[in-house]
């Protein structure tokens, strides 16, 4: 945190924000909210993506978007140093994804993310859940509210910190998913109000 604010002391347009522990979708939901600008980014704290390629997040290189998600997916993506059982795990989490609520999105929990100012107001009011299915809520929601979600094809780089893990954190994973997928289908993630 003293680094974060030793920067912010001379940097007037970065904010350093403290909020209560409430897990990754906590601090991301309460960080995007507090945003003012047009386009607002996510990254994972371990920057496992080369601060370059933000750019393909933006326009003109990006297609026109509401949230334009990264993707280590893909003809154009490339993964660094990735140990091939952490590449099955994520895959095999991917197809569970899919199948239950995001047919057709490749990387849901890639934590490289662009949202627009109009899409940030009209999700993350709707978002409920705090912990590591954050994602793929979020994405629900922009998916039943209609809005263009495009996925952008990165370098990313394997950090061996990660401190998720598909046995300890899986059923929590799991359960969390198919809640996800009850209030879609319930059509509350719809409502624009």
């Amino acid at each position: 945190m003293a680094v974060a604010e030793g920067f912010a002391a001379g940097e007037p347009r970065v904010v350093v924000q403290r909020e209560r522990h409430r897990g990754k979708g906590g601090a991301v939901k309460a960080g995007l909210s507090a945003a003012t600008g047009q386009f607002r980014f996510i990254c994972d704290a371990d920057l496992s993506m080369p601060i370059d390629e933000i750019s393909r997040f933006l326009p003109p290189q990006a297609a026109p978007f509401d949230v334009a998600i990264g993707s280590r997916e893909g003809r154009k993506a490339h993964r660094v140093g990735e140990p091939k059982y952490r590449h099955l795990m994520g895959r095999l989490f991917n197809h569970g994804v899919q199948w239950l609520v995001l047919p057709g999105i490749e990387d849901s929990q890639c934590g490289f993310k662009m949202f627009t100012a109009d899409a940030v107001r009209s999700i993350f009011p709707r978002v409920t859940v705090d912990g590591w299915a954050f994602d793929v809520e979020v994405l629900a929601v922009a998916r039943a509210q209609q809005l263009r979600v495009i996925e952008v094809p990165i370098e990313w780089h394997y950090r061996a910190e990660s401190r998720v893990s598909m046995m300890r954190d899986g059923w929590e994973m799991l359960k969390e998913l198919l809640r996800i997928r009850l209030r879609a289908m319930k059509g509350t993630y719809r409502d624009r109000s």
